[in-house]
């Protein structure tokens, strides 16, 4: 019997649906919603990937029309996409010493650290040393800097050093100063102090560039050392959904780690290497030359990390005028201006971003000058010359960086950690320009967000939730610190994943999920972009993707 055309028709259809896509994904993500941080389509139902980028994205079926006969279907039941978030100013390496060493964060005492510091020396060789890292004064009752004596005594067998949780002080027990070869007749270096008692002997604490007064006595780790810390501290960046770091300030096993991981295939986090400011270090790369993409895009090693002045904490940052609850000292400079400018200009002529950490307002307008002499001397198209932390600025500084396209990259989780004794720092008025989020996204620049790490906790959200919310993982205070300084939630997105793609020059591949992009994307188990402000922070990662391939799952 014939078939009528209506029948013809259908069964045509019905071959066609069933024939193989002239280009079918290897994966479709459907049953949630995406956030692609592309302005020209903010949302979607569904994303297509293929040989690790992103396909399409947008409707179900029009994803589903992708679908060939090897295509893996993920419904994520409910869930929340967004692109994979980058870390913009982070320590790997440190990351990993931090997860060997002893945890000294949310102590809330001196006995408190000492108490762990005694736990770790019960299971530890004497002679041997013990490192620690995390505590902080201003969450203790007395705010005063500790003096080496009560943790002298309670572990006498060990050179211990512990250091403060902005990384700008150590505290060391006599045992880590007589190593060390500290005495009575020690002086302070340029950029760095010791703490002294009543007598002039020193008391345990030493600021900013003293610290390697002690930390020279440490046994350097080796190579295998640095790679297995370079490794777990790329297992823990996954687990809180980050796929990209920038790593500010890396020596030379840490390069060499990357470089050993990246020839293994066993890279997977992508590295935005910021090279620290060592001159036979920098010679080689000098020789060698910018470096981008590298093991499938998964190393750069193209930017330069130079050091301004200290941390507002540990009252090294540089001010204008001097500290508000220490009057005879308004902070430090870790480097000289004109060395600063000599790694400028370095940077110029070899081709490397500079990015120079500067916390005090004093520190950021020394670097704006250098910057702007530099400019002048020998303009850079894009340079993208980057000023990290931007935490205290004049005022009349806020407009320069637009004026100069320098990039703050700023890390959100400082302000509510720091906004608790900030004002005892500084005073009322100099908080005006503290943390200054939206007076400097106003001027029209971008403001990469980080964490600091291991200053900071890893997980990304909370950058995040303190850049929309400016309030601590208690909601506090109500309505947000300084609230007129507030991101907007979209803007915190974007902090976490177009904009350090951006300041990182992977605009055309990375931090939006975007046709042609790499399918380089976090499942969360609630959307963070509607969920109260107080929800943000209870929010699990179900699972991190990189180039389509699922690096960490719960």
């Amino acid at each position: 019997m014939r078939r009528t055309p209506v029948v013809a028709l259908a069964a045509a259809l019905v071959t066609a649906c069933a024939a193989e896509p002239e280009n079918p994904a290897d994966l479709i993500v459907v049953g949630g919603t995406i956030y692609t941080a592309d302005s020209t389509h903010w949302t979607a139902e569904a994303m297509a990937v293929k040989d690790g980028k992103v396909l399409y994205v947008g409707t179900r079926d029009s994803a589903m029309t992708f679908k060939g006969k090897a295509t893996v279907i993920e419904d994520i039941a409910g869930a929340t996409v967004i692109p994979g978030m980058t870390d913009a100013h982070a320590h790997v390496l440190g990351l990993g010493e931090f997860l060997r060493d002893v945890d000294l964060l949310e102590t809330t005492s001196y006995d408190e650290v000492i108490a762990r510091v005694v736990e770790r020396a019960n299971t530890t060789p004497k002679g041997e040393w013990i490192l620690g890292r995390g505590w902080d004064q201003n969450d203790w009752p007395d705010k005063a800097f500790p003096t080496h004596e009560k943790l002298s005594a309670a572990v006498p067998d060990h050179p211990v050093m512990l250091t403060r949780i902005d990384g700008h002080a150590i505290l060391a027990n006599a045992a880590a100063m007589t190593a060390a070869g500290v005495t009575k007749a020690s002086v302070s270096p340029a950029g760095g102090s010791i703490e002294r008692d009543a007598q002039g002997n020193p008391a345990g604490v030493f600021v900013d560039n003293a610290e390697s007064l002690v930390a020279s006595a440490i046994p350097p780790m080796n190579a295998e050392q640095v790679l297995a810390a370079v490794k777990i501290s790329q297992a823990e960046m996954h687990r809180w959904g980050l796929t990209s770091v920038h790593d500010a300030g890396a020596q030379v096993l840490t390069v060499d780690a990357y470089e050993a991981l990246g020839k293994q295939d066993s890279l997977t986090i992508r590295l935005y290497t910021m090279l620290s400011d060592n001159t036979p270090l920098l010679n080689a790369w000098y020789a060698r030359g910018p470096q981008s993409g590298l093991y499938g895009d998964r190393l750069w090693v193209r930017a330069i990390k130079g050091y301004m002045d200290g941390a507002l904490g540990s009252r090294g940052a540089a001010l204008l005028a001097a500290y508000t609850d220490a009057p005879h000292t308004n902070g430090l400079l870790v480097s000289t201006p004109e060395h600063i400018r000599e790694l400028a200009d370095s940077a110029t002529k070899y081709g490397f971003q500079f990015n120079v950490h500067a916390i005090g307002d004093r520190g950021n307008r020394i670097v704006l000058d250098i910057f702007d002499a530099a400019f002048t001397a020998t303009p850079v198209a894009d340079a993208r010359w980057r000023i990290e932390h931007s935490q205290i600025i004049e005022s009349s500084d806020i407009p320069r960086f637009k004026a100069l396209n320098v990039i703050p990259s700023m890390q959100a989780s400082h302000q509510t950690s720091d906004m608790y004794w900030a004002g005892e720092r500084l005073g009322e008025a100099r908080l005006a320009g503290a943390y200054a989020w939206r007076s400097l996204l106003n001027t029209g620049v971008i403001i990469p967000n980080g964490s600091d790490f291991p200053v900071e906790l890893v997980n990304p959200l909370i950058s995040f939730h303190a850049a929309f919310s400016r309030q601590d993982a208690k909601n506090w205070p109500e309505g947000g610190w300084r609230s007129e300084e507030r991101m907007t939630r979209e803007e915190a997105l974007l902090s976490m994943t177009a904009w350090p793609a951006q300041a990182a020059f992977q605009e055309a591949i990375l931090g939006t999920l975007t046709a042609g992009k790499y399918a380089d994307f976090v499942v969360l188990d609630q959307d963070v972009m509607t969920v109260p402000p107080e929800q943000v922070l209870a929010t699990q990662v179900k699972q991190t993707v990189v180039a389509g391939k699922t690096v960490y799952a719960k």
